[in-house]
């Protein structure tokens, strides 16, 4: 029996040795292993208590028998962690031992946790991708007959200091009976599809570079394309786990081209087919917005994007039109974009999502009395499924 509790307590004190150890102001010891801390507070994860996260302020002195990344004053050193009074000790392999005050201890990180923070700083183009897929559907039958479909994504890579985001929106609907009357052909009701990408560089902690580009078309308002290039300079007036608002503030550069477009200089028929031209036009002008984030307790999170774009340059509208010859038109015009999302989780990969969305323009293509105007107002809202991903 006595050899058995001797061999026991030698166990022990064996498995104490291979531990890291901390030991409290107060007297407590925790035994387990150092896997990271931010230089205020510091995490141990016990057989009995799982991670348990104590103030640096509160430890007497602690011991850690493997290596740990410990970042002093800007430089980090790897080894074997001990206390000396108000110092922190790092037993390296390659300079020996590194001494210096707790107070400048910005970070300490286990080997796990030191791959895993590389891996943000520097990931792989693959890695730390993070959005969701929405998708709504919607059919009527019977006296009316409809049906829509809206489909969106979204896909940020988030880095240490940059940040790459992916989006894409299109809405189409169609309608085959009014009232009980078949249309024929069916009426298309909405058609658009847009998308975009935009690519953030910290300057310092509040500052930021970005460029980015945004690309659109609606077939009801004869827009084959509209491509918005630009970038400028933003400010993190709010960055918070929970809530972030971005400022933004640049120039970019606008081509848009239009198909189709019912021609008010010419006597049209009372009857399709009209008498189209196909104008197109290119401006340079400013960017002024903001994008919003904030959680909305454990489970929805609303986000929000509203850019305004002042035209600074004249444009000159190219009418391409086979029974006229080419002409000029000056315009001066200014554009915004309003985006409002929502979703709530369902589960850890399903939500349900809610859009709402509005492409202003101040001066879209004219057309002659009688025809189908083109709008100066684009606004889009969709509601369906939103499947989630992370990487």
């Amino acid at each position: 029996m006595c050899k058995q509790l001797i061999a026991g307590l030698v166990l022990l004190l064996a498995v104490s040795a291979l531990a890291d150890q901390i030991v409290m102001k107060n007297g407590d010891r925790l035994t387990g292993s150092i896997t990271k801390s931010d230089g205020k507070a510091l995490v141990i994860h016990t057989d009995y208590a799982g991670d348990v996260t104590v103030k640096f302020d509160d430890i007497q002195s602690l011991t850690s028998t493997g290596d740990l990344n410990v970042t002093l004053g800007g430089k980090t050193a790897v080894g074997s962690v001990t206390t000396s009074g108000s110092n922190l000790v790092v037993a390296t392999k390659a300079a020996g031992s590194v001494e210096a005050p707790i107070a400048s201890v910005s970070a300490v990180r286990s080997p796990a946790e030191q791959a895993a923070y590389e891996k943000t700083v520097h990931p792989g183009f693959a890695e730390g991708w993070a959005g969701g897929v929405n998708i709504g559907f919607a059919l009527t039958a019977g006296n009316s007959e409809t049906k829509s479909l809206n489909i969106g994504a979204t896909a940020v890579r988030t880095g240490l200091h940059d940040k790459l985001v992916l989006y894409e929106n299109s809405i189409y609907a169609v309608t085959g009976k009014i009232g009980g009357v078949p249309q024929n052909p069916a009426q298309t009701t909405a058609d658009s599809n847009g998308g975009g990408i935009r690519y953030d560089r910290d300057i310092n902690p509040r500052t930021f570079g970005f460029v980015s580009g945004d690309f659109f078309s609606n077939s009801l308002q004869d827009l084959s394309l509209r491509s918005i290039l630009g970038g400028g300079i933003g400010f993190h007036a709010i960055k918070h786990p929970n809530t972030t608002l971005d400022l933004l503030a640049g120039v970019n550069y606008t081509h848009e081209s239009y198909s189709d477009v019912v021609d008010p200089n010419v006597t049209q028929p009372s009857t399709p087919p009209y008498i189209t031209y196909s104008p197109s036009y290119s401006t340079a002008n400013l960017s002024f917005g903001d994008t919003f984030m904030h959680k909305l307790g454990k489970s929805t999170t609303l986000n929000q994007t509203f850019l305004i774009y002042p035209g600074l340059s004249t444009t000159q509208i190219v009418v391409l039109e086979p029974t006229l010859p080419n002409s000029t038109k000056d315009v001066r015009e200014y554009r915004g974009n309003f985006n409002l999302g929502l979703v709530t989780k369902l589960n850890k990969w399903l939500g349900w999502q809610f859009t709402f969305g509005d492409v202003f323009v101040s001066d879209p293509p004219t057309v002659p009395l009688g025809t189908p105007r083109i709008e100066r107002n684009d606004v889009q809202l969709a509601t369906g499924l939103n499947i989630s991903f992370k990487h």
